[in-house]
């Protein structure tokens, strides 16, 4: 049975099969080699796993395959001799580490035993809890970093498992020129101030990384940072949870992720399970049911059978974007870029899609040393953790995760943390940003993003639902009922919770929007299918005109790449892929903190980003603009009449109103695109 084994659809993950001591053990890029227990002659299973590895054998009694037993479906043939990967003998240590105010965090460290020379730190702090921290969980979670050698570091934060302290959701900065004033960045520097005079063996140098709420933390290690700070690596940051992160979008509150993510954070000091519940046959319930019957955000809190979970509180008082959300906008404290940043992002992430971007955005005008750079790669949240080629549906062809975490982020560490100054033995060669062009499948390099080349572009949305690049010639209208009643899912029903057992969360934005287009409350445009490659790289901008019968809405605008009935993979035909896409809330046209009820049947301009995309719309495809006013229950129904909040709408607020959408002259509904190649009415067309 011995040898290597690889799975044909994902060929960058094969698993490696060995004897040892007459023992049968298994490794791969990053597990570390473990002991199988026989259970059979051809099923093997793991100390504290239920999960088992079954081989089936050729007609010599060889191992031809192998499978996992709770992944049957995946299975892994026999392709060569066993490969053995370096795994350092990394030590486990923690300690309570005290901070300015006396309060104390709980880390826990790994250093490798086998290497001599001095290493330097690579810290992730995180609220997700630190005690499975061990050379296995950092091999596993970061192969390519663990093999290079570090002191890897876990931090609990303040108020979250073993730390002592409150915890407070993306605390906002404090003042730092109160020496007893206490932060996220207060809280790293004296965490780095005590590991250099504590943890034998560094190299006086530390660099931080970490995705999501440990983005937003990694993040806040490069302001007012530790001298010995030389790196920083924020993925996937929750830099503004109101104006585009996890909570809200532009205004538009999410329902579902306010409601679970806070739930399972707050109930305990650890992590708590949500539960929708059963229907009347005893089947979970459907979260789009779960939160229709229960209306407004008031009633979730209201039957959810919890207490007030601080953060909850924060959104029933807190609505708009006042200074309770401006102060835990990180973008209002980039004002230098005092270490090197590597901001890392997906064009698929159903979290933080936002915070990335603008975090480069906000660094590169202070950028004069030429250290603040950005990697975008077509991932869900997080994804680029993952070896595979594939996100849901999609076949990039090649594994673009372990590209970018090789190529570019141990590159990275290695180059600030480890290189001599003026040296580059780590081989760093990025000189801006990296993005991995979709469409194409191929790494791209920029001097700056969005380069260049990318010339601002306006597609229109005209009459007879068509997209033109020409101004529109004759007055056009396009009108939809939104009935707040009957919303549109944001994904395939059913709906579980966000992190609950199959949920189809991860990887919605990819999902075939066919579900939905044939609705008759939403609306469509389309350019003929093109002729040749069309190629967008940069910010799209949707500049939509507007009127309602009601006294408020949502705005949303997807931009989609449809391809042909006759695609070479069968599962992509006629697919309905989205590249882009936002919500507005238009209560917030006069500003974000200054909610305002809108005329009914004035036309108002909705002009607000649709974030960065770089890719290939192919010859053969179709490009389609949509626009609807409910992405339920990810988002919050709009109740269509002006509440003074919406939090705490009643039944009765709630009412169907007439959309329209005005394409003239003076009212241009267009999207602004970044065009790289012409694309005029005779050459694509």
């Amino acid at each position: 049975m011995s040898g290597e084994y690889t799975d044909a659809a994902d060929p960058d993950t094969p698993l490696s099969f060995y004897v040892q001591d007459g023992k049968l053990f298994y490794e791969s890029e990053r597990r570390v080699p473990t002991e199988l227990k026989p259970v059979s002659a051809v099923e093997f299973g793991l100390q504290g796993q239920k999960f088992t590895l079954r081989f089936t054998l050729d007609a010599s009694g060889r191992g031809s395959t192998v499978f996992y037993s709770d992944e049957p479906n995946t299975v892994y043939k026999r392709s060569g001799d066993p490969v053995h990967h370096t795994f350092h003998d990394y030590q486990r240590a923690e300690a309570m580490v005290p901070m300015r105010d006396g309060v104390k965090l709980h880390v826990v460290y790994v250093k490798p035993a086998d290497i001599a020379t001095p290493l330097p730190f690579l810290i992730q702090r995180t609220p997700y809890g630190c005690d499975g921290t061990n050379r296995a969980s950092f091999s596993g979670g970061r192969p390519e970093l663990a093999r290079e050698g570090y002191i890897y570091v876990c931090g609990d934060i303040r108020g979250r498992y073993k730390s002592e302290g409150e915890f407070i959701m993306s605390r906002a900065l404090a003042d730092h020129k109160d020496p007893k004033a206490v932060d996220e960045s207060t809280d790293t520097y004296d965490t780095v101030a005590w590991l250099l005079a504590n943890v034998s063996g560094n190299n006086g140098r530390a660099g931080f990384v970490g995705t999501s709420y440990p983005g937003f933390l990694a993040m806040m290690a490069g302001i007012d940072p530790h001298p010995a700070v030389k790196a920083i690596s924020p993925q996937a940051p929750m830099i503004d949870v109101w104006m585009g992160d996890d909570f809200f979008h532009n205004g538009a509150f999410r329902q579902t992720y306010g409601y679970d993510y806070v739930y399972g954070m707050e109930t305990n000091k650890e992590s708590a399970e949500v539960d929708y519940g059963k229907d009347k046959d005893g089947k979970p319930l459907d979260g789009f049911d779960y939160f229709l019957e229960r209306g407004s955000f008031a009633e979730d809190v209201k039957k959810s059978g919890s207490k007030m979970l601080p953060t909850w509180k924060l959104f029933l008082e807190h609505p708009a974007y006042d200074s309770v959300w401006s102060s835990r906008g990180v973008e209002h404290s980039l004002n230098s870029v005092a270490v090197p940043t590597l901001s890392v992002g997906g064009t698929y992430d159903q979290e933080d899609m936002f915070g990335p971007q603008i975090e480069y955005q906000s660094l590169e005008p202070h950028d004069a040393s030429h250290q603040n750079f950005l990697v975008l790669g077509p991932w869900r949240h997080g994804y680029w953790s993952s070896s595979s080629r594939h996100l849901g549906n999609l076949d990039y062809g090649e594994p673009v995760g372990k590209e970018f975490r090789a190529q570019i982020e141990a590159k990275f560490f290695a180059h600030y943390l480890k290189d001599a100054p003026g040296e580059d033995k780590a081989g760093w060669d990025l000189e801006n940003t990296a993005s991995f062009q979709t469409g194409s499948n191929t790494w791209k390099r920029y001097a700056q993003f969005p380069p260049k080349e990318a010339q601002t572009t306006s597609l229109h949305l005209l009459g007879d639902g068509r997209l033109g690049w020409a101004d529109p010639a004759a007055q056009a209208k396009t009108s939809y009922v939104s009935d707040p009643a009957n919303p549109v899912p944001y994904r395939h029903r059913p709906i579980q919770p966000t992190y609950g057992p199959s949920s189809e969360w991860f990887n919605w934005l990819t999902e075939d929007q066919r579900f939905v287009t044939d609705r008759k409350d939403l609306a469509v445009w389309r350019l003929p299918v093109l002729k040749k490659d069309m190629v967008l790289t940069g910010e799209v901008v949707a500049d939509i005109y507007a009127s309602t019968t009601g006294t408020d809405n949502d705005m949303v605008v997807k931009l989609i790449d449809q391809y042909p009935d006759d695609d070479s993979d069968p599962k992509m035909r006629g697919y309905q892929l989205m590249t882009n896409e936002e919500i507005f809330r238009g209560r917030y046209l006069q500003g974000f903190d200054n909610p305002t009820p809108l005329r009914a049947n004035s036309v108002h301009d909705y002009k607000y980003s649709l974030h960065d995309v770089d890719h290939v719309f192919k010859a053969g495809h179709t490009v389609m603009v949509e626009v609807q006013s409910t992405w339920f229950p990810l988002y919050d129904r709009n109740p269509q009449t002006f509440v003074p909040n919406i939090m705490t709408a009643k039944p009765e607020d709630y009412k169907a109103a007439t959309i329209t959408i005005y394409s003239d002259a003076e009212h241009d509904s267009s999207l602004q695109v970044p065009l790289v190649n012409a694309c005029d009415q005779i050459e694509c067309f």
